[in-house]
């Protein structure tokens, strides 16, 4: 880790290990019938602990200046190596809050951001819609002015921590005809009237997730981020800080399979001997470890791209995500493999890894999406 993390880095990683290990891996089973109760209690042990501090700025409570995409990479491999759902609310309030430290005003920051960092707030951050995925400048959610106030009207879809999220940032448009250019962000609380959580939906992994409808749902002017027709531009740049750590959680996850399948490997006997002990195995595990090493090299270049503020950390963050996550479900597959019908018995370790490492391919840009972000980059500055 040395080439792009300090010493800072190794002991924040140390703690996190060793908190993972006394307070996640002690439970071997996953209570999934009250997952938003599974997910509050979460993120207050997160807070507890003080990792929610990493994702809110110093002045508001925050463990360091400014974020650190070494930091949140650290965090999420750590957190995705003992439970899926820590790991998704840990990096929720990051992904719900950074809008408002990057585009916010003072006034702003100072409601939200310490909430986030305490765990007190729940964030959220509310871009898809049903026509609108990758597409994000399609976007059919309105923000028309009205007086001193933006009245919203539209559908949101596949919003984690809908239902239970304190606030969400949500990009609509407030100038249509401009389209992509008129795509505007705002902090829309909970409570307010006219926001609607119309569904809740169940994932194969599961958290809290649903569709949400704004039916002529008031805010004040107050509640925009920085400027009317920045909204894709504020999303683009949060999605940018982001990105790497979906790799980092996805080598979480793969770290997790190959470490069961080598102990698997080790005990399991059949024919007289262990399985470890045969050349196919051997193999399996040789070709998992050597992916899920170039996985974590590829997010940790990308991650302290991203903090140098280097040329090409836009196309290293796409690589590493599109190799991680493609590799992570690789590492998983094998890890099931190797357990044979032990793996797939449900709520075993490895079938829950299964479930929770394939939406990492899907989620901040698909893995189609990164290559076209990757020859972009390469054709813009060739």
């Amino acid at each position: 880790m040395l080439p792009f993390f300090d010493q800072d880095h190794l002991a924040l990683q140390a703690r996190v290990r060793a908190w993972v290990d006394s307070n996640l891996f002690a439970v071997e089973s996953r209570d999934e019938t009250d997952i938003e109760w599974r997910a509050r209690d979460l993120l207050q042990r997160l807070a507890d602990a003080g990792f929610l501090q990493y994702t809110v700025p110093q002045e508001y409570g925050g463990a360091r200046a400014q974020l650190s995409a070494r930091d949140l990479c650290i965090l999420r491999a750590e957190l995705a190596r003992g439970d899926a759902l820590a790991d998704t609310m840990f990096a929720l309030q990051a992904l719900g809050s950074y809008p408002i430290t990057l585009a916010g005003d003072a006034l702003q920051k100072k409601a939200y951001l310490p909430g986030v960092g305490s765990g007190k707030a729940i964030a959220a951050f509310a871009i898809t819609e049903p026509e609108a995925g990758s597409d994000v400048a399609s976007l059919q959610t309105t923000a028309m002015r009205r007086g001193t106030e933006f009245v919203l009207h539209g559908t949101k879809r596949f919003i984690s921590n809908a239902g239970i999220a304190d606030f969400y940032v949500v990009f609509a448009s407030s100038d249509p005809e401009k389209k992509a250019k008129g795509v505007s962000a705002f902090v829309v609380e909970a409570h307010t009237p006219g926001l609607i959580l119309k569904e809740k939906t169940r994932l194969l992994s599961p958290h809290p997730l649903g569709v949400l409808e704004f039916a002529g749902c008031a805010i004040p002017e107050s509640a925009l981020l920085r400027a009317e027709g920045t909204g894709i531009e504020i999303a683009l740049e949060t999605l940018d800080l982001l990105r790497c750590s979906v790799g980092a959680a996805a080598v979480g996850f793969a770290q997790r399979a190959l470490e069961e399948a080598i102990r698997y490997s080790k005990t399991r006997r059949q024919f007289g001997r262990t399985i470890g002990e045969f050349q196919g195995i051997q193999f399996k595990l040789a070709e998992m470890a050597t992916d899920l090493e170039a996985a974590r090299l590829l997010v940790q270049q990308a991650a302290w791209a991203h903090d140098a503020a280097a040329a090409d950390a836009k196309r290293k963050s796409s690589m590493a995500k599109l190799y991680a996550t493609e590799a992570a479900q690789r590492i998983v597959d094998q890890a099931l493999q190797i357990h044979g019908g032990s793996g797939v018995v449900a709520g075993s370790i490895t079938e829950r890894l299964y479930r929770d490492v394939r939406a990492l391919r899907i989620y901040e840009g698909t893995s189609e999406i990164q290559k076209l972000v990757i020859a972009r980059e390469l054709l813009k500055t060739a």
